[in-house]
């Protein structure tokens, strides 16, 4: 998370020591954890750890999307008021229901704490981001968790708009000819993908940032490349153990798999080859596959298709050909998967477009 402070952005670390924390929060019968230490016990406490809160952010609960996410997640999630979501989870030995929005106030307020503690004074005004196509109802539903969280929300903004102005803040061009950037985000829930250009104008201090053309897909990240790993291993240990129970209803076994096929994922991204393993994953039964990065490939072709689809949307929209594209942008940690970059390598061939990562 980003603060400003002596004119410039500076990125600060967690108390773990990291740039990033994960949005995720869970609950015990003493406390309530956020970011890697929620992570950390996910596997022991998978009904009780939420993460994904952005899939329901500003939706009702009987949208088709909401359905669809229910039937993967390990927690619950019941219809509320008004046809809202609400999160079920127990904690200090009672059962409570919590808003999305109160879900995300807490990592939020997290991270304001986290700002504090760096910045060594209080922090009241913030600025946040959503993806390009959270609607006005998301949009006023992430301002609401930002005044749960204590925080004066000065504004929203798209996800590709902010790593742009992060992009352009760093490399402005050095004469007073604009640059047309590509911002490429496909994070853990959502993706988007942006074109911006970047004009420093007379100012060099005040450049503008015009937004040229947007496109993305809410559902598309991350986490929907870990569904299919799930589900292909699901395949694997039926096939090779048909006599067990249901592992479906094991929800402690459906968390640890999905954290190992989590690890064999990024595996994928340095090596050809891996193993997707969990000791006594279920009745007692260890697990082990193994998985290359060509099989990984084929099994998520359909949601590399749509990443590639709205890129191609995008250009049009903006009546842009891609030999215009100045330079692409990578954000978020799926693009580091070497399919992405090959996709991208590849469509800008020859124009001279090479993708560069955005922390």
């Amino acid at each position: 998370m980003p603060v400003w402070r002596h004119d410039r952005g500076e990125i600060m670390a967690n108390d773990q020591g990291n740039r990033l924390t994960p949005s995720c929060v869970a609950f015990t019968d003493a406390e309530r954890l956020v970011g890697e230490a929620a992570v950390n016990q996910a596997a022991l406490n998978p009904t009780n750890t939420i993460f994904e809160v952005k899939r329901l952010i500003g939706r009702r609960f009987d949208d088709a999307s909401v359905q669809a996410d229910i039937k993967l997640w390990p927690f619950e999630v019941v219809a509320g008021r008004d046809d809202r979501p609400m999160i079920v989870v127990q904690h200090e030995g009672k059962e409570k229901q919590f808003m999305p929005e109160e879900i995300s106030s807490m990592v939020l307020a997290k991270m304001r704490e986290t700002a504090e503690v760096y910045l060594g004074k209080p922090v009241k005004d913030a600025v946040i981001t959503v993806p390009v196509y959270f609607n006005n109802s998301q949009r006023q539903a992430t301002i609401d968790a930002g005044a749960i969280a204590g925080l004066n929300v000065l504004r929203i903004i798209n996800e590709p708009t902010a790593a742009a102005l992060a992009y352009g803040l760093e490399k402005m061009p050095v004469s007073n000819k604009g640059r047309t950037v590509l911002v490429f985000d496909l994070g853990g829930g959502t993706f988007d993908v942006s074109l911006l250009n970047i004009d420093p104008g007379v100012n060099m201090d005040k450049g503008l940032f015009e937004v040229m053309a947007i496109a993305g897909d809410t559902h598309l990240g991350g986490a929907d490349f870990d569904n299919e790993m799930v589900k292909y291993s699901l395949k694997e240990f039926t096939r090779k153990h048909k006599n067990t129970t249901d592992i479906n209803s094991n929800q402690k076994a459906l968390r640890r798999l999905r954290t190992a096929c989590e690890r064999a994922k990024r595996m994928l991204s340095a090596t050809a080859q891996t193993t997707i393993e969990v000791d006594s994953l279920h009745d007692g039964i260890d697990f082990s596959t193994t998985i290359t990065r060509s099989r990984f490939e084929e099994m998520n072709r359909d949601l590399f298709h749509k990443c590639m689809e709205a890129l191609k949307k995008c250009l049009q929209d903006a009546k842009m050909d891609k030999s215009s594209v100045h330079d692409v942008v990578l954000v978020g940690g799926s693009t580091r998967i070497p399919k992405v970059q090959s996709m991208l390598r590849d469509f800008f061939r020859w124009e001279g477009a090479l993708p560069e990562h955005q922390p």
